[in-house]
C-alpha cells in the first residue's frame, strides 16, 4: 500500500531519517545563510576565488564580514527571521498572525539589517493592512525574497500539518509582511517542497509535485505564469535575463537550480553563492531545501559547528542559538520537544593512542586538554567547548538501525577533522559521551585510512591503547567491515 505523503503524520509515526532531514532543513538554511553572508551584494564567483579548494582545517569558509561586519559564522536577518517565526508558530500553537507579528517586531528593532520591504511592512502598530500599505509606499514593488529566506519552519510543521495547512500557513506568513502574490506564491512553493522532501526524501520528486499541487491553489495563476517556467529544468541562472536574485522569482529559481544541479549539501550551497548578488538569501533558501534532502548528517560539519546567532523576543530576552539548539527547534516544531541529555559521567583523563598526537576521552575528560588541541565531539556538548577555538561536532547517534542515515559521510567528515587538525599541527582528542562505542568507532577508521589497515587490525590496535573500546553498535561495525574498507582500499590504490 502507497502511504499519502500529502496528509498530517503524528510525531510518534516519524522515522528517524524524516527527523534527521527535518533538522537540516533548519540548520542547512542557517548554515547556508552565514557561508553567504560574506559575499553578499558582490559580484558572481568571489566564493571559488576566495576559497579555491574546500578549508577542512580551521574555522574552515565561515569567515564573517560581508556589508553587515558579521561574526565568523553568525547568521543573518535570513536565518533570525526564520527563528522568529519558529518561535511564533510554537508560542502560537499553530499560526497566530498576531503572535508572529509581535516576534517579527521584536527582531526588527534590534536587527543589525533588516530589508526593506519587511521594514516597511513592520514599522505599523498593528499587522491589519500592514503589508498593503507598505506595498503602496513602494510603489507596488514587494516582490521580494524575504517571505520564502524564512520558510523552513514552515515546511518542518508542515510534515505534521500536512500539505494543505503547509500552504496556508505559507501564504499566511508571507502576507504579513509582502502584499504581492507574487512573494506569497515563492514562499509556498519552497515550504511545500521542503515538506514533501522531509517526508519522502526525494527533492526532485518534491518539486514536481509542488508545482502539480500549486497549479490548483487559489494561488495558481501566479505559479503558472511567474514561476513555472523559471524554475524548470530549462532555467540556466547565467544566461538568465530577468530580474536580480533579491526577487522572489530569481531568488527561488537559483535556489532550485542549486540543489538541482548538484550532488551534495556543500555544492549546492557553493553553486548558489557563486551567483553573486543577494548571496545569503538565495543560499538560505536552497540550503534549506538542500539540507530537507540530505539531512543534518549531509552538512558539513565545519559549517555546523561554528554556526551561530541570536534572536530577541517580544519579552526581550535575546536567545541564543547554535548548531544544537536549532536542531532543538526543529524537534520542537515536530512535537518530538528538545533532545534528550544524559546524566554526564566523570571525567576520564585523555589518553594518548597514537604517535602522532591522537587522544582519546569521554566528555568531560575532552574539557581537560589544552586550548590548541582540536576538539572532534562525537555526542552533545551544549556549551562545554564553544570558547575552544579548534573543534568540530558530529551529530552521531550511538544506535542500530537507520537513527544514522547518512553515517558513512559523517564519519568520513569526521576522519577528515582529524587528519585536517593534524596537519596544522595540533594534537587532537576524539570523545563522545562515555569515551566507548562513538569515539573507538572514529578512531578505528581514522586508523584504517591512515595506515592502510583493515578493520581487524584497527581493533586489534584501538583494544591494545584505550581501555574503554567497546563494540556494542552492530551498524558501526557493518560500516567499517563494508563501505569504510572499500573506501580505504581505493584511496590507497590512488595514493603514490
Amino acid at each position: 500500500m502507497t502511504r499519502d505523503h500529502n496528509t498530517p503524520i503524528s510525531p510518534r509515526d516519524l522515522t528517524h531519517p524524516q527527523q534527521v532531514r527535518a533538522y537540516g532543513a533548519l540548520v542547512g538554511c542557517a548554515v547556508a545563510d552565514a557561508v553567504g553572508a560574506p559575499f553578499e551584494f558582490k559580484r558572481a564567483g568571489l566564493y571559488g576565488e576566495t576559497f579555491p579548494t574546500e578549508v577542512l582545517g580551521g574555522i574552515g569558509e565561515m569567515i564573517g564580514g560581508g556589508s553587515f561586519g558579521w561574526a565568523p559564522g553568525e547568521f543573518t536577518d535570513d536565518t533570525q527571521m526564520a527563528l522568529a517565526l519558529a518561535e511564533a508558530l510554537e508560542a502560537g500553537e499553530g499560526f497566530d498572525p498576531a503572535v508572529v507579528w509581535a516576534h517579527f517586531r521584536a527582531w526588527a528593532d534590534s536587527a543589525v539589517d533588516v530589508g526593506i520591504t519587511i521594514g516597511t511592512s513592520l514599522r505599523f502598530d498593528s499587522h491589519v493592512g500592514a503589508a498593503e500599505k507598505a506595498h503602496q509606499m513602494l510603489g507596488g514593488r514587494t516582490a521580494s525574497n524575504g517571505a520564502a529566506m524564512r520558510i523552513a519552519p514552515v515546511g518542518i510543521v508542515g510534515v505534521l500539518a500536512g500539505r494543505e495547512m503547509t500552504y496556508e500557513i505559507a501564504v499566511a506568513q508571507a502576507s504579513i509582511t509582502h502584499f504581492d502574490p507574487a512573494a506569497s506564491a515563492g514562499a509556498a512553493i519552497v515550504a511545500e517542497i521542503i515538506r514533501q522532501t522531509i517526508v519522502t526524501g526525494d527533492f526532485e520528486t518534491a518539486v514536481t509535485a509542488t508545482f502539480e499541487y500549486l497549479a490548483g491553489t487559489s494561488l495558481a495563476s501566479v505559479v503558472l505564469e511567474q514561476f513555472v517556467e523559471i524554475c524548470s529544468h530549462s532555467f540556466d541562472p547565467l544566461t538568465h535575463a530577468g530580474p536580480p536574485n533579491g526577487t522572489i522569482w530569481t531568488a527561488v529559481a537559483q535556489a532550485i537550480w542549486a540543489v538541482r544541479s548538484t550532488s551534495c549539501f556543500h555544492d549546492a550551497v557553493v553553486a548558489a553563492i557563486e551567483l553573486g548578488g543577494d548571496t545569503d538569501t538565495v543560499a538560505a533558501i536552497a540550503g534549506s531545501m538542500a539540507g530537507a534532502f540530505y539531512g543534518l548528517q549531509g552538512i558539513p560539519i565545519r559549517w555546523t559547528t561554528y554556526v551561530h546567532g541570536h534572536v530577541v523576543m517580544p519579552d526581550g530576552r535575546k536567545v541564543q542559538y547554535r548548531c544544537q539548539d536549532l536542531v532543538d527547534t526543529a524537534r520542537r516544531l515536530l512535537a518530538l520537544g528538545n533532545a534528550p541529555r544524559s546524566w554526564v559521567e566523570p571525567p576520564v583523563q585523555p589518553g594518548k593512542v597514537h604517535e602522532l598526537g591522537v587522544w582519546a576521552s569521554n566528555l568531560d575528560g575532552a574539557r581537560l586538554v589544552p586550548n590548541d588541541f582540536g576538539v572532534v565531539s562525537l555526542c552533545i556538548t551544549d556549551d562545554r567547548f564553544i570558547h575552544h577555538p579548534y573543534r568540530r561536532g558530529v551529530y552521531m547517534r550511538d544506535s542500530e538501525g537507520d537513527r544514522n542515515p547518512e553515517l558513512f559521510f559523517v564519519l568520513r567528515e569526521a576522519v577528515e577533522a582529524i587528519d585536517a587538525f593534524l596537519q596544522e599541527g595540533r594534537q587532537v582528542v576524539v570523545h563522545c559521551h562515555g569515551g566507548r562505542s562513538r569515539t573507538t568507532f572514529v578512531l578505528k577508521a581514522w586508523y584504517m585510512l591512515r595506515e592502510g589497515k583493515t578493520h581487524a587490525e584497527a581493533h586489534q590496535w584501538v583494544g591494545d591503547e584505550w581501555p574503554l573500546y567497546e563494540t556494542w553498535t552492530r551498524t558501526f561495525l557493518d560500516v567499517l567491515d563494508n563501505e569504510w574498507s572499500d573506501y580505504v582500499e581505493a584511496v590507497h590504490r590512488e595514493w603514490p
